[in-house]
């Protein structure tokens, strides 16, 4: 087995001023399209919103088959100099992780993704585009001598400066034939009342139930994921491609941060900030503003929002120093494109042997997508809802060579592959859930994702 270690001396090249047309993140995806493994961390809109990252082209080895395999992938690649990196992300792992990986350690014996889909995507990447959304300036890194035989740097940069400037031709995704629905209003509605059943008997607090939606589109994952950032801007967006036997991409236009583990003042900070909560936006002002503070008044949501705040304070208190824990903002209501949610900021600072694997492998899968009990949901999540789920409800981020980390929760995530779309969509299924309702709201969060591909929308 190949266990060679990678070493790389970054070089950064300040690359000036962008806009949408002249080299922002997503445009840069479009024109970069035929790199190796693209992976991109998009703040497109709301709040935060400050760098975007595009890694591509990354060292040979690919990610294993769980966190215990990337996390030795990870230790391969080391950082042996360089310039300094702006942003937050300065090399590393990128990519993707799947919902039935499981709770680390556990050993869940969830079931299999109808799509066949690899339980961990992306790589190690010492080459990537960096937006500071904010200043609206980018830089090009790229790794030097990381041992792998890639050509020189000059080489690289001229080819990547070359694909950069030129404008490729747009088409955008075409949907072909109908929008299935591949569980019906009234079994969904059932699915829920069972929930609220076992809630009854104590099996578990409350249960995040999805379910699925396919569609036939033509044209490529690049333009697809141009769609639904126009349609459906969002803070943690992103986009990941992969190759092999079963070859396909993520567009993902998530507002929810599983996990942010930075150095502030000296201290590494552990940050989650769960969504529980959710209001549809309505183009009447009045009536907008009257659905939020309806949202932010609500008993239901709040408790909904406690319970996982409560379950997040324990797994991060899992990693964390004594007494460092604790909850910021609660609640806060936050304004996306077409929904609002209620969120927490939950906060802790980890303990020094516990590293960016530690803290990723407590909070995984977010509890806001599975529920509380986490082990207790997820076992009736698999029953219930009889299928893997994928990259759905799983992570798209980074752990970099500093041990820095971010990662999003994949909702609001569209699957590609050649010729089709998938897309889930759920909620949090408590004792006071009305199934009717419940199954409505299912429906405004696909809407955010049909917008993409289908002009009329989604119906029951």
């Amino acid at each position: 087995m190949d266990t060679r270690a990678f070493r790389f001396r970054p070089r950064v090249f300040e690359r000036g001023a962008f806009d949408a047309a002249s080299g922002g993140a997503a445009e840069a995806l479009l024109r970069l399209a035929d790199r190796a493994r693209p992976v991109l961390l998009d703040s497109a809109a709301g709040w935060p919103c400050r760098f975007s990252l595009l890694a591509f082209d990354p060292v040979p080895p690919d990610p294993g088959g769980d966190l215990a395999a990337l996390r030795e992938l990870g230790a391969r690649l080391v950082r042996n100099g360089g310039d300094e990196v702006p942003g937050p992300f300065h090399g590393g792992f990128a990519g993707a992780l799947a919902y039935d990986l499981g709770v680390p350690g556990e050993g869940q014996a969830l079931p299999d993704e109808p799509w066949g889909q690899p339980p961990i995507v992306g790589g190690l990447y010492t080459d990537f585009l960096v937006f500071d959304e904010e200043l609206r300036t980018s830089w090009l890194v790229l790794g030097d001598e990381p041992g792998d035989g890639r050509p020189p740097v000059a080489e690289r940069r001229a080819a990547i400066e070359a694909a950069l400037a030129r404008a490729p031709a747009r088409r955008a995704p075409e949907a072909r034939g109908p929008l299935v629905r591949h569980t019906l209003p009234d079994v969904h509605r059932a699915r829920i009342e069972e929930v609220r059943a076992r809630i009854a008997r104590g099996d578990f607090y409350q249960a995040n139930l999805a379910h699925r939606f396919t569609r036939a589109v033509a044209g490529s994952p690049e333009e697809l994921y141009l769609a639904l950032r126009a349609a459906n801007p969002a803070p943690y967006m992103g986009y990941c491609r992969w190759d092999g036997e079963r070859p396909g991409a993520l567009c993902s236009s998530s507002p929810e941060l599983l996990l942010e583990l930075v150095r502030e003042d000296g201290r590494r900070i552990a940050r989650t900030r769960p969504i529980k909560g959710t209001a549809a936006r309505a183009p009447d002002p009045v009536l907008d503003e009257r659905r939020a503070e309806e949202l932010r008044a609500s008993e239901k949501d709040r408790a909904e929002l406690a319970m996982i705040v409560d379950l997040e304070r324990n797994d991060l208190g899992r990693t964390a120093k004594p007494g460092t824990v604790r909850v910021e903002e609660f609640p806060v209501l936050r304004t996306y494109e077409r929904v609002h949610h209620l969120t927490a900021d939950v906060i802790a600072e980890p303990r020094e042997e516990c590293d960016a694997w530690d803290v990723l492998a407590a909070l995984f899968p977010g509890g806001s997508v599975t529920g509380a009990p986490k082990l207790a949901s997820m076992d009736a999540i698999s029953e219930l809802e009889g299928e893997g789920r994928g990259f759905f409800c799983g992570a798209l981020g980074f752990v970099d060579t500093r041990g820095e980390a971010r990662f999003n929760v994949l909702i609001r995530t569209v699957l590609w592959r050649p010729g089709e779309v998938s897309f889930r969509v759920g909620g949090g299924i408590t004792f006071s859930s009305d199934a009717s309702l419940e199954d409505a709201e299912t429906l405004a969060k696909a809407s955010a994702l049909v917008a993409a591909f289908e002009p009329e929308g989604v119906r029951a």
